[in-house]
């Protein structure tokens, strides 16, 4: 593929990453170890910050050994999945997992759908194979804790092994075969990744929706933009922390999900979240994306105001604004205006923002 297949884009995210966010919507998940080389570490990080990390090996089995060792002692099934397969479905690998509780071994697969032939030295068919009997496996492949380590300690230096399901055969455990689907490719040629890409845009919809929020400055209140407290002698007045640039943007959020908007979630009328920080509103709007089946794409925000001057903080709300909503750096977008010393805005008594969100939604 020309460099690692696993960082290639896939319709705007790296492969890998949306192999994660499939195994992050499985509840039974409690830690994902990623097993890569360290210079691929950065470009995970950008995505998600609950990660483990485990150095790859030479080979497959030398790579599963080094994440299998990082594994909480805690861990009752233990899943490996191959990094390449972005498109498995949550819901297979919780299959997979029960299959593994309650069997001690299972893997994912599919019924093999072409006839197969066995070649000769020469390149004529030896044989044909019968069909009906033939699943290829996918991943992940999961396993009772014990029965992983033992099948590794006993058999993990063979170099032909091409899976964990083999070293467990012959260790003597029967593995439970569960039926995937032929979404679940593994990502190995040019073609796989057009074929990928098919798949993610024709289960996806993005849609863009718009936000605002207007606030008024008053003497002794906080000026906090996007999470981030900026010096200035006035802040914003609300009944939150006035930050209206998260206001704005959850707004936009909710707006491109139809979910309504923030004050019917925190309205204003209620006592006991007088003073609340918007932090708190943006991580209960953020669950909402999740559970809309919806990642954030892309996040953008003008913030006009007479003053303080804010350009020197641009950098400081982009990445505050990545952390609280959980997505790259580079997929958002802050900058600031003035009012040209026009109206109420332009007399330093309010501050208004202007949001557009840009989400992802799963079918």
């Amino acid at each position: 593929m020309g460099r690692p297949k696993q960082l290639l884009p896939l319709s705007g995210k790296p492969v890998l990453i949306r192999t994660i966010e499939a195994f992050k919507q499985v509840p039974g998940v409690k830690e994902i170890i990623v097993v890569t080389v360290p210079e691929n570490r950065p470009v995970v990080e950008q995505y998600f910050t609950d990660l483990i990390f485990a150095v790859s090996g030479e080979t497959r089995l030398a790579s599963v050994k080094n994440g299998v060792a990082l594994v909480s002692p805690e861990a009752d099934v233990i899943a490996v999945h191959d990094g390449a397969r972005p498109l498995v479905a949550p819901e297979h690998i919780e299959a997979c997992l029960a299959a593994a509780r309650e069997k001690g071994a299972a893997v994912l697969a599919v019924p093999v759908k072409d006839t197969v032939k066995v070649a000769a030295a020469d390149g004529t068919v030896a044989q044909t194979l019968d069909r009906s009997v033939l699943w290829a496996a996918q991943t992940p492949q999961a396993y009772r804790r014990e029965i992983l380590v033992d099948a590794l300690d006993k058999f993990g230096g063979e170099l032909q092994a091409t899976d964990e399901s083999q070293l467990v055969e012959k260790a003597g455990t029967p593995v439970q075969l569960v039926l995937s689907d032929y979404k679940n490719n593994k990502i190995t040629t040019p073609e796989d990744l057009l074929f990928a890409e098919a798949l993610v845009n024709g289960n996806c919809v993005q849609r863009t929706a718009f936000g605002f929020d207007l606030h008024r400055l008053e003497t002794g209140r906080k000026f906090i933009v996007g999470g981030v407290e900026i010096p200035h002698e006035k802040g914003f007045l609300g009944h939150s922390d006035g930050d209206l640039v998260l206001h704005a943007l959850c707004d936009a959020i909710l707006g491109a999900l139809c979910a309504g908007e923030i004050g019917i979630l925190f309205p204003p009328t209620d006592p006991t979240i007088k003073g609340i920080s918007s932090v708190t509103i943006a991580k209960k709007v953020l669950e909402i994306v999740r559970e809309h089946r919806a990642k954030i794409v892309h996040l953008d925000a003008t913030l006009i105001t007479q003053e303080p001057k804010i350009k020197p903080h641009y950098e400081a709300v982009r990445a505050s604004l990545a952390t609280i909503f959980e997505i790259p750096l580079e997929n958002i977008s802050f900058k600031s205006k003035s009012h040209e010393h026009v109206g109420e805005i332009g007399r330093g008594e309010a501050a208004m923002c202007h949001a557009v969100a840009t989400v992802e939604i799963t079918k």
